[in-house]
């Protein structure tokens, strides 16, 4: 009897954000076949948006399909999606792009189904596939990048909610007296949370005239460096008071946040991901003193040691006899979660 080889599979992910549009081919073991990065010229418009990447879609699929079998196409965008109808109601990032059936669009153009997912929850999925969180089905991710995301793992599966809105964490409220937040709320976990954050509150510091070194760094006195919230870390890094204020904030709004989550949800782990992620060292200490005093499941199921290294989550629970630890810990795939994550999500459904 003939028996003929299992053709291998992949799929083509894709990573919408508002300034970047990424898009990968990656194999059925996760492995990254070719990624291409383009700029996403939003002032040009969402239908040149989208033909620019339908056309990079096309391109890998026709390079890759006659050696691996396609399994879809999966995008991330940031934003609200309506799961049912795969329209976009709203995304800050994407002017002009607000209750625009977007998947359908794209699957126009393509002429192939396409899954549309938060990029968000697409990054949970990344993690739990082949980063920090992989081998644990059940998972949270909070991104914190311009703003501050979130999405929900359970079961193996990213948690929709209702209509596939679940998962908005950035929009908890964290200080009911805060900041206003564009979404008509105070006190947001986004506004103390996010790049952006960082920045203002950064400048508030400022203002006070108690962050001299900052204000140096505003006035671009080191011309080579932009005033952003690495800037501010690297400040915090080398001890600089006001600095380590602003992180300060940072780890206790997130400290209040994953306490909440932990006290509804229960879960095994917490990732943070997202470029301000990078702060970790400022900003945990605070976060996790937070967290113990204001959750009393975390208090109870957190591990011995709570600052883990990178990617060592898996690793550092296998020493622990049950009950299970409750895990806080950073990203591992930094940019590329989303990417991994949207070209898992056809996989998933083929599988």
């Amino acid at each position: 009897m003939l028996v003929f080889p299992v053709m291998s599979t992949f799929a083509v992910g894709v990573d919408l954000g508002g300034t970047n549009l990424r898009i990968a081919a990656v194999d059925g073991d996760g492995n990254l076949l070719e990624k291409v990065t383009l700029g996403t010229q939003v002032v040009k418009g969402r239908d040149y948006v989208i033909g620019e990447m339908t056309d990079a879609i096309k391109a890998l699929i026709g390079k890759y399909s006659t050696k691996l079998e396609l399994q879809g196409v999966g995008i991330g965008v940031p934003g609200i999606i309506d799961k049912r109808t795969g329209m976009l109601r709203e995304s800050p990032n994407l002017p002009g792009w607000d209750d625009y059936p977007v998947r359908d669009e794209i699957e126009r153009r393509l002429s192939t189904p396409v899954i549309l997912e938060n990029d968000a929850n697409v990054a949970a999925f990344g993690e739990g596939w082949l980063g920090a969180a992989r081998g644990y089905n059940e998972i949270c991710m909070i991104t914190l990048g311009t703003g501050v995301g979130g999405g929900i793992v359970i079961g193996g599966k990213i948690w929709q909610g209702m209509n596939g809105m679940a998962g908005e964490v950035g929009h908890v409220t964290v200080d009911p007296n805060g900041y206003p937040c564009k979404c008509g709320n105070r006190g947001c976990a986004e506004q103390y949370g996010s790049a952006t954050a960082v920045v203002k509150m950064a400048r508030e510091e400022i203002d006070s005239g108690n962050a001299p070194e900052m204000a140096k760094l505003a006035d671009g006195h080191s011309p080579n460096v932009e005033f952003s919230a690495r800037a501010v870390f690297n400040l915090a890094l080398q001890g600089d008071a006001a600095a380590q204020r602003v992180y300060d904030r940072v780890g206790s709004a997130l400290g209040i946040l994953i306490a909440d989550l932990v006290n509804v949800l229960n879960l095994r782990m917490y990732v943070i991901g997202g470029g301000v992620s990078a702060g970790w060292q400022a900003f945990a200490p605070k976060m996790f003193e937070e967290l113990r005093k204001r959750s009393m499941v975390y208090a109870a199921t957190a591990p011995p040691d709570e600052f883990i290294p990178i990617g060592a989550a898996a690793m550092v629970e296998s020493k622990q006899p049950p009950p299970y630890r409750t895990i806080v810990t950073r990203a591992l795939l930094g940019s590329d979660a989303g990417l991994y994550g949207a070209a898992r999500m056809p996989m998933t459904v083929k599988s």
